[in-house]
């Protein structure tokens, strides 16, 4: 008779489960990242998606998580309003804090740079490609909870925020001054 073993099918069902269970893990964890919860932390997610206010009630006060709580608060308003999230560009992320540092240092607070021109340029200059792009500039605030705020409370910053064509985000944060640049 040419019928394997017991041992060689238990061995094969055993593989069967194995490679399986890895698939379901692939599909799980690709499921998370198409929805955009690949940058959220479990608990971060489970609020969001239960109340996302909550995100907003608890103040971030530690400046080196400034910008990642930018995004996430961005993705949490993009997600309400049914977009999809943003990723974060090393790109764009640089070019803001550049603009952030720049503003502080040189006293300006204006959309063109008296060293790097409009943001377009700035992006430009950081080789960063785009179709098309976008900034917000806050001065003052003091987190990304009471910056978000005043972003969405703001036409015109709320309409970058939630721009369907924008796919990435930069965000940063220097002395005060806060920029956001978007690229799709």
């Amino acid at each position: 008779m040419n019928t394997p073993s017991v041992k060689k099918r238990k061995a094969r069902r055993n593989v069967g489960v194995i490679f399986s269970r890895k698939l379901s893990l692939i599909a799980v964890a690709s499921a998370f990242i198409l929805s955009g919860v690949s940058g959220l932390a479990p608990a971060e997610h489970a609020q969001a998606q239960t109340a996302y206010e909550a995100a907003y009630a608890k103040t971030t006060a530690d400046k080196s998580k400034f910008t990642a709580k930018v995004v996430y608060l961005v993705n949490l308003e993009r997600r309400k309003a049914g977009l999809k999230p943003l990723t974060i560009h090393a790109g764009t992320a640089k070019a803001s804090r550049l603009k952030a540092m720049d503003m502080s240092k040189k006293g300006y607070f204006d959309h063109t740079s008296p060293t790097y021109g409009s943001p377009f340029n700035l992006l430009k200059l950081q080789k960063v490609a785009f179709r098309t792009a976008g900034e917000n500039i806050a001065m003052g605030q003091r987190s990304p909870e009471s910056v978000m705020q005043g972003w969405m409370n703001s036409e015109g910053h709320r309409s970058n925020i939630l721009n369907p064509s924008f796919t990435s985000i930069g965000v940063g944060y220097y002395n005060g001054y806060w920029v956001q640049l978007f690229i799709g």
